[in-house]
């Protein structure tokens, strides 16, 4: 059943910049990772206790172009100029997954008075060598899926199957797109930052890093980095889920609902 959303569209620095709105409560904002293939719909699982706010970043997604975009510091001052914009009537609680996980690391490093919880989903960002990401450029695309989810099937939902040219013509531009501005972020230092882990240092909010056991795109041994790492952090590993636990395990969103609410 299609998950039933409203869309909210703003202008910010010349960037149309829409927003992906569900449910009602304290408002969530949440970042995706380096594409938005998987889209929202697992949004819904914190709907029944929060407004939750899924943006697409600049160039990617539902939003607009960015040619302006050079790294991660142009993000962050986006996402500082949409929580103007929003002008919220509470403190946000802050959900970062992936690349977006990285994202949020560094907007809350410097703006943390300006969220409530953070909530950081397979985090990408440290580069840790004992503990490495997988290269993504030596992946071949057919094996994307296998390394997404542990339960391929799972994955393999928001990929083209074939049977539609056109949504495949389609679905490789949007990568391209995304792709494009994935390549600029990580320009400078690859999927991350050299000093994220003192960055890690000044989010004192309390915070929870949610990892699947079965990740092989930034493997769960990473995680107990990240919470020592973290002033006031606690660990939730989801066993036999891959990168998209939220997709592969739904109620992933209810123990993160419950994080948030207590």
């Amino acid at each position: 059943m299609a998950v039933d959303f409203e869309t909210l569209t703003y202008d910010i620095g010349g960037v149309q910049t829409v927003v992906k709105a569900i449910g009602t409560g304290k408002p969530v904002i949440f970042l995706h990772g380096a594409a938005t293939l998987e889209g929202f719909d697992f949004a819904a699982g914190l709907a029944d206790r929060f407004r939750v706010l899924c943006p697409s970043h600049p160039g990617m997604g539902h939003s607009g172009d960015a040619p302006h975009v050079a790294d991660m510091r142009d993000m962050l001052v986006h996402y500082l100029n949409l929580l103007d914009a929003l002008d919220l009537a509470e403190k946000p609680h802050l959900i970062g997954f992936s690349m977006g996980g990285w994202m949020a690391t560094e907007l809350a490093a410097i703006a943390r008075d300006r969220f409530d919880k953070v909530v950081l989903m397979a985090p990408a960002g440290l580069n840790d060598p004992a503990h490495p990401a997988a290269d993504l450029g030596a992946i071949a695309p057919q094996d994307l899926p296998g390394y997404l989810a542990h339960d391929v099937a799972v994955a393999l939902r928001y990929f083209p199957d074939g049977s539609d040219p056109a949504a495949a013509e389609a679905f490789g531009a949007a990568r391209g797109r995304e792709g494009d501005m994935v390549g600029r972020l990580c320009a400078h230092h690859g999927m991350g930052h050299p000093n994220l882990r003192r960055f890690l240092a000044r989010i004192t909010n309390p915070a929870l890093v949610v990892w699947g056991t079965e990740d092989r795109l930034l493997p769960a041994a990473q995680a107990p980095l990240w919470v020592a790492a973290l002033p006031d952090a606690r660990l939730h590993l989801v066993e036999g889920a891959g990168h998209l636990l939220a997709q592969e395990r739904p109620e992933t969103m209810t123990a993160i609902g419950d994080f948030l609410a207590a």
